[in-house]
């Protein structure tokens, strides 16, 4: 059985060598849990040590906790389909080939640039957004971005006629049994990111369009503990997850519905990172994972050594997932 002891010393490495404030952890290895905090909730306007039971600002891990498996059910439930094009719920958008799954797969090529807008509002920027151009890397390139997660958001609107964050917490976070997580939570009991207009940004999203959007936000904006993505990942390692995240080899890089398939020799892992600091990797093959969070921007929103470490991580715990 995996005790992940080196993969755990690079960890607390980030704190030690001040990579990251501080940084809450834990694997799951079949049926056993073990979490660790370590270091600082916060360095700035001043030193606070980190408890562990505070609510991280989780931004794209929104993606893969909430919209991802919200849109999955929708599927399951037959009220979707994953080749249903986009059109068919956002009839404004102008792309007939662009399918749920192109959205799903980061594959849709939607792709744009849009003046001013840190200044829309709400209505103005899902418009702006809703007439970006389809470019010529449609189904054949993967390109990560959070408009497609957007999109899913307004089809998770338009079936159950309420914003895509109201719809989250009804289906997905309630059920799931997760105690903490939220889009609205006390500042007090939130890790702190970074300042923007010079004001720290806690228990605010450090993303400008989940800022813009609000509750109709469907790729960032999530709040939750340690102990609730640990539990969202261990219910992730049921056999039955594992079929509904398919992995599309064809795709290069590989993906799965939302997440990253990561090269492990058995296309077994899964893998989605937080902008914020955070990642959790799936290891099927042997039913082990592990979720890292942490604030590796705070105080300065540049971490290049994070992203880099981060990597060195993942191949850490591939090696010790036995």
């Amino acid at each position: 059985m995996a005790n992940f002891e080196e993969t755990k010393a690079q960890i607390i490495d980030l704190v030690n060598k001040q990579v990251v404030p501080g940084v809450s952890f834990g694997f799951i290895n079949s049926s056993q849990t073990n979490k660790y905090i370590y270091g600082d909730k916060e360095w700035c306007p001043q030193r606070k040590p980190l408890r562990g039971t505070e609510l991280h600002d989780l931004a794209s891990l929104t993606k893969i906790m909430g919209t991802i498996p919200l849109i999955i059910k929708l599927i399951n439930e037959k009220k979707i389909s994953l080749h249903d094009p986009i059109k068919k719920y956002l009839p404004d958008f102008s792309d007939e080939r662009v399918e749920l799954f192109h959205l799903l797969t980061h594959t849709s090529g939607i792709h744009g640039y849009i003046p001013d807008r840190d200044s829309l509002d709400s209505d103005q920027l899902i418009k702006a957004l809703i007439k970006l151009p389809v470019t010529d890397t449609f189904n054949k390139k993967v390109v990560y971005t959070d408009t497609g997660l957007i999109f899913l958001g307004l089809v998770i609107e338009q079936i159950y006629q309420m914003p895509v964050q109201n719809a989250i917490m009804k289906y997905i976070v309630e059920p799931e049994g997760l105690k903490d997580a939220t889009f609205e939570p006390d500042p007090e009991n939130c890790v702190p990111t970074y300042e923007v207009n010079n004001q720290m940004l806690c228990g605010v999203p450090n993303d400008p369009k989940a800022r813009q959007l609000g509750k109709r936000c469907g790729s960032a904006g999530m709040f939750a503990s340690l102990d609730d993505v640990l539990k969202f990942a261990q219910d992730m390692l049921l056999p039955d997850k594992k079929f509904l995240y398919h992995n599309f080899t064809e795709l290069n890089p590989g993906r799965s519905l939302g997440w990253d398939v990561k090269p492990d020799g058995f296309g077994h892992v899964l893998f989605h990172t937080g902008y914020t600091g955070h990642f959790i990797a799936l290891d099927y093959q042997h039913q082990n994972a592990m979720v890292v969070l942490t604030n590796r921007v705070h105080p300065i929103e540049h971490n290049q050594i994070f992203l880099e470490r981060r990597e060195t991580i993942l191949d850490s715990f591939l090696k010790e997932s036995k």
